[in-house]
């Protein structure tokens, strides 16, 4: 079990150290290739689109193929597709090579192997232990998202010690995106028998009727958040920053770096909050606050106070990320919990991947910090919906027997 949960870990680190390098360096190189704001959304929607479609295997197969030879599957997939949207030699093959990898532009994973790793991990601990393991999980996903962030320095490292040119500096940056992912198939490979083990050729979603419409209303609240969350990638507030105040990957790499250190310490805060006041209210109570700083941030008046405010918001925001998943899998059956971490993760991947092209296009034809107002507004409105909906499901271990 232990040995299982450090490989899942290894797994996990490799590849968000390659997602939180994509989030800085997607947007910089769609622009460096000549495409503008729209054409950025675009590829960090088809990319997207590729996580979504990873993320509906996951839901379908995920048990019935087995666990170990579906992750094995995604990562040399994710690396065969990132490998050839650095080689891409036209703008217009950015699009497909990153829905073949794909390519993550929110610089967070949230994606396919995510989902099935959120589904195996409560076996590997008890119900009273489920939330901090989730959380100390979701630590080493945000350290590998933090070192990947400062990774996006490569490029620039790359101009000014080899002489590459900048487009040369960026294929070479996302080679070694790929690369992560040949990592992460090495440790899947090495998983113990019984965590490669599926369910067999049983029904592909093996939930109750009650399961079934707890799961929906779960999953219709997270595409509202996710379509918030799709507003604001990585990608884009990278990009954002870049057409707002003119800074680079030299500049952007350590903010995301300190995002990324900001988020994982908040993780282990979320677990101790919850233990205190329930899953629901540290969800709920502490991504509240975080949409109302982002709405502050367009109208900082320098890069320095943009990215302080910017800070304090990514403290708190994802705060919900470790809760929320203990309590996906908490309130189903742990035969449903592969089914309902796949419902959930595929409709907030599916959220992601429409919301860049309208940012994008909002960006060019409305204003530069409309998509961060529509996002911030989205996540809002879910926040207080998903408390009045959910107040009253309790997991087991908040309920008046669990002692």
């Amino acid at each position: 079990m232990k040995r299982d949960r450090s490989l899942l870990y290894i797994a996990a680190f490799a590849r968000s150290t390659g997602v939180g390098m994509s989030g800085v360096l997607v947007g910089l190189y769609a622009a460096e290739l000549g495409l503008g704001a729209a054409g950025v959304g675009a590829v960090i929607s088809a990319g997207l689109v590729g996580v979504a479609l990873g993320t509906l295997a996951v839901m379908l197969w995920g048990e019935r193929v087995g666990r170990a030879r579906l992750l094995i599957g995604l990562a040399f997939l994710a690396g065969l597709g990132t490998a050839a949207f650095a080689l891409a030699p036209l703008p217009w093959m950015l699009a497909p090579a990153a829905a073949l990898g794909m390519v993550n532009g929110m610089g967070r994973d949230r994606g396919a192997a995510f989902s099935l790793e959120q589904a195996l991990l409560p076996s590997l601990t008890d119900e009273r232990g489920r939330t901090q393991a989730f959380a100390w999980y979701n630590v080493v996903l945000d350290s590998g998202h933090a070192l990947g962030a400062l990774a996006g320095l490569l490029p620039s490292l790359l101009r000014h010690g080899l002489g590459l040119s900048p487009l040369a500096s960026y294929r070479a940056g996302f080679l070694a995106v790929a690369a992560t992912s040949l990592v992460g198939a090495l440790a899947y490979a090495a998983l113990s028998p019984e965590a490669r083990a599926g369910r067999g050729p049983s029904r592909a979603m093996p939930v109750t009727p009650e399961s079934r419409r707890r799961i929906g209303r779960l999953a219709g609240l997270f595409a509202m958040d996710s379509l918030g969350g799709g507003f604001l990638t990585t990608a884009l507030l990278s990009y954002w920053f870049f057409r707002r105040f003119g800074v680079g990957e030299e500049t952007l790499a350590p903010l995301f770096l300190l995002a990324r250190l900001a988020n994982g310490a908040s993780h282990l805060a979320a677990a101790w909050l919850a233990k205190r006041f329930g899953l629901l209210r540290t969800m709920v109570f502490t991504h509240l606050p975080s949409s109302l700083l982002l709405l502050t941030v367009p109208i900082a008046p320098s890069f320095t106070v943009a990215a302080v405010l910017y800070l304090l918001r990514e403290c708190l925001v994802e705060m919900d990320v470790p809760t929320r998943q203990s309590y996906v899998v908490a309130v189903v059956r742990p035969e449903e919990r592969a089914a309902a971490a796949g419902a959930t993760n595929f409709v907030r991947t599916a959220g992601w991947a429409v919301a860049p092209v309208f940012a994008g296009a909002a960006m060019q034809g409305v204003a530069l910090w409309a998509p961060l107002a529509a996002g911030a507004a989205l996540k809002i409105g879910y926040d207080l919906l998903l408390y009045r909906g959910f107040r009253k499901i309790k997991p087991p271990e908040e309920r008046p027997d669990a002692a």
